[in-house]
């Protein structure tokens, strides 16, 4: 059965409706994803983790993607696009609620059960609203509809960084320094109101979903085939290299995101909490860039050529900077205001810049003919998501191995390489022969 939009329904209402609602799902999505780069670091200092133990903090996150992707694209088909986007809120705000024990008690065990379950939560909410962007148009412009949606998701993770940073993050005490019980305590409790108003305002948007007159997606019967329908799904080869294409994309999406506020505090910059923005500044750059260039000036492969490679560039300039040079800072940021970062750290954030196109080309791509099988192929995709949960341990696990801080960041080339590779060869593969 072949997903499409209820023609009927959206003759009678304006577009705008029902992408204002999945605009409202993606900025939500993103106010809860990109939180992630403020809250690691900042629970790195007050619960004093190693860097590893601190990459399970964003792994916990995107792990929940390999438990619930399948199961999400179940429950979607039996209670509607629409109402999971509605469930998949409601499950983000509870989880949002368990950060108050967490803090209290000051128990890791606590903060990881949590992201755990706002990260199924998120996957509920991913696997409602992405195949609803792809299928609202054309095809041949999914790509800037995605974009648009991406645009809402990653101005999320510019403001988020800087409010948690204004709101939670007061009198930063300095790396090395030894924390007392009441700097921690006051850490603590700083989390509190802000998680009591996240889960409020995600309420209110599955209220939103809820009542709002969406037109869903509609299934038109086909004939089955007889297989199962992950199976049948799978033997799909643009769609299954396509989900591995996802979850090596999320990882190096992570990785950019989400440790860069790590790596700063391991320079010894005091506004690590920050840094997550400037990576989603980064994106924001490339989401613009695409929306456009798509598909009047380049086409969706294209772009996806051109952002592999930019990743891989972008990689070896990280890898092989000095952190001793500002030259990047003083080019960019310096003469309107902005602070000295060193190179490399700055290179980890226009590595947003060259992530900003992957996800928006590789969807519309990968469920191209699709039919019937979209939700599942959906459903699949997000289960990529789950890559997130390999970029952070890849990075702890390189730092400790030797490479260094720095160093580890070698690891995203593959992810890159395998990019290009989908972009060039595999979204075009319609048998194993």
């Amino acid at each position: 059965m072949e997903a499409t939009v209820d023609k009927e329904q959206l003759a009678k209402q304006s577009v705008w409706l029902p992408m204002t609602l999945a605009g409202s799902m993606f900025f939500i999505l993103g106010c809860i994803t990109w939180l992630n780069g403020a809250i690691t670091p900042f629970l790195q200092q007050m619960l004093e983790l190693s860097p590893l133990q601190a990459s399970f903090i964003i792994s916990s996150f995107y792990i929940a993607v390999t438990i619930a992707g399948i199961p999400s694209a179940m429950l979607i088909k039996k209670v509607g696009y629409k109402n999971g986007m509605a469930i998949g809120c409601a499950i983000m705000a509870l989880s949002a609620l368990m950060y108050i024990p967490a803090a209290k008690m000051q128990m890791i065990e606590i903060f990881l059960f949590a992201q755990l379950m706002i990260g199924v939560g998120q996957t509920v909410l991913q696997t409602a609203v992405n195949p609803y962007v792809v299928k609202m148009g054309s095809e041949e412009s999914a790509a800037v509809r995605v974009c648009i949606m991406g645009l809402l998701n990653k101005s999320a993770g510019v403001i988020v960084p800087i409010v948690f940073a204004a709101v939670v993050v007061s009198g930063v005490v300095n790396e090395g320094e030894v924390l007392s019980q009441v700097q921690k305590d006051a850490m603590a409790n700083s989390l509190i109101a802000p998680y009591m108003s996240i889960a409020g305002l995600i309420f209110l948007f599955a209220l939103f979903a809820k009542v709002s007159p969406l037109p869903d997606l509609v299934f038109e019967e086909e004939a089955s085939t007889g297989k199962g329908e992950v199976k049948e799904a799978l033997s799909h080869p643009h769609l299954a290299l396509g989900v591995i294409g996802i979850a090596l994309y999320v990882a190096v999406e992570v990785i950019a995101a989400d440790t860069i506020g790590s790596y700063a505090l391991q320079l010894g910059i005091a506004d690590y909490s920050v840094m997550t923005s400037y990576t989603m500044g980064c994106m924001l750059i490339g989401y613009a860039i695409g929306i456009a260039t798509i598909p009047r000036f380049m086409s969706q492969q294209t772009a996806l050529v051109m952002s592999a490679i930019a990743g891989i560039i972008t990689v070896f300039a990280v890898v092989l900077g000095s952190n001793e040079s500002y030259f990047l800072s003083n080019i960019l940021l310096v003469p309107f205001g902005g602070p000295h970062l060193p190179d490399p750290l700055l290179c980890i954030a226009l590595l947003g810049f060259a992530n900003a196109m992957v996800w928006p080309a590789i969807w519309p791509l990968a469920l191209d003919g699709l039919g019937r099988l979209t939700g599942t192929a959906s459903g699949l995709l997000i289960m990529g998501i789950a890559g997130g949960a390999l970029g952070p341990l890849l990075i702890g696990l390189g730092n400790v191995a030797g490479l260094g801080a720095q160093g580890a960041y070698s690891l995203m080339l593959p992810s890159y390489l395998f990019i290009l590779f989908y972009a060039l060869k595999g979204h075009k593969m319609r048998s194993w022969k």
